[in-house]
């Protein structure tokens, strides 16, 4: 449990740079930048799918968690999140590398996740941008609002802490608690439930990569490294797996409902494309 208690705090600091950058930048939107500038912002969307899964494919977990913000203030769009959300590696990239996977594997496995995630965000964004811009303008208020807090009297650097701090005590509470699951029910047995399962194998690779903190991409990639399970059930999982970022978007952003089908799409899409390379005989 201690370990439990170590890693649930470790996990936790490291999010912290990544939630103040994100809500500094929220902050300065709300407080300094005009209403042009805020229009330029919107259109820029356009290509936010694009831009979205490059910088998703870093190893980095807070950046889901950024853009669970961003999506929540209506600064990105739909598609955008969701192309980060498929691209995160969170820490399959460190692991692989670490582990001497090829170069040519790696990369394989990067481009893949970039262009599911760059083409799930411009279809996303084709059928709902017109609806996305008749019924939700850009509210980044609205995080303020739902924090009950009064950041236009506090100024942009003590309001961005604010935020900062009551989103990662809610991060830690949360982590514990999915940590302790994990170590109680053991990575060993939750691995087991995707071993040598055709089809069904990426739909529960899908559902722990739903898991969300960064536990989940490290067992489905040491299962993929010692050959245990596929390059397609990989990546069903890694591709479901947001990180924090759906913990993150579940507390900012109004609408349980909103929320679930969020999920949903990112569940059904990841799954469906590991289905499909498992299909047609990809392996890396």
């Amino acid at each position: 449990m201690i370990d439990v208690i170590i890693d649930t705090l470790i996990d936790g600091i490291k999010l912290l740079p990544f939630l103040f950058i994100a809500y500094l930048i929220m902050e300065y939107l709300e407080h300094k930048t005009s209403e042009k500038s805020k229009n330029i912002i919107r259109k820029s969307g356009k290509f936010g799918p694009v831009m979205g899964a490059i910088l998703g494919i870093f190893p980095q977990c807070g950046f889901s968690a950024v853009a669970a913000n961003l999506y929540a203030g209506r600064i990105i769009t739909l598609g955008t999140l969701i192309a980060i959300f498929l691209s995160t590696s969170d820490e399959m990239l460190p692991i692989l590398i670490s582990e001497a996977v090829p170069i040519e594997i790696i990369l394989k496995i990067l481009a893949t996740k970039l262009i599911i995630g760059i083409i799930a965000g411009f279809i996303i964004d084709l059928f709902l941008r017109k609806k996305e811009n008749k019924e939700k303008e850009e509210n980044i208020a609205q995080i303020c609002e739902h924090e009950h807090c009064h950041c236009e009297k506090e100024g942009i650097l003590k309001s961005s802490i604010k935020h900062t701090i009551s989103i990662f005590l809610y991060i830690i509470v949360i982590s514990f608690i999915l940590n302790t699951l994990i170590y109680i029910i053991g990575e060993d047995n939750l691995s087991n439930f995707i071993l040598n399962k055709p089809i069904l194998g990426p739909i529960i690779a899908g559902l722990i990569g739903l898991i969300p903190n960064c536990a989940s991409s490290v067992i489905l990639t040491k299962l993929y490294i010692s050959g245990v399970i596929t390059v397609s059930t990989m990546m069903a999982g890694l591709l479901v797996g947001a990180g924090v970022g759906i913990l993150i978007l579940c507390k900012v952003n109004e609408g349980a409902k909103e929320n679930a089908k969020i999920i949903g799409l990112l569940y059904t899409i990841g799954v469906i494309s590991g289905i499909i390379l498992e299909l047609v005989g990809v392996t890396f």
